[in-house]
């Protein structure tokens, strides 16, 4: 058995042993509950558009910040 992909989310590590060898930013999206037209993601330093994140695998030392849009305010 493999060594599971660890990465750092939004500065703290993460092993994601669930999302199985080759993960994807897309698997990961799903994984964390969030509507992927909600959400805007770096990884290593670089805006990843949303569709890349389908071809988009992830390794072992990426470092993935990750905003969550949620809509509200005043009506």
């Amino acid at each position: 058995m493999s060594e599971p992909i660890v990465v750092t989310l939004n500065g703290s590590e993460r092993h994601l042993t669930e999302l199985g060898q080759q993960p994807t930013i897309a698997e990961l999206i799903a994984s964390l509950g969030f509507r992927a037209d909600r959400v805007a993601l770096e990884r290593n330093g670089e805006i990843v558009p949303r569709t890349a994140w389908p071809e988009t695998p992830l390794a072992t030392g990426d470092r993935i910040e990750l905003v969550h849009f949620v809509g509200g305010g005043r009506g």
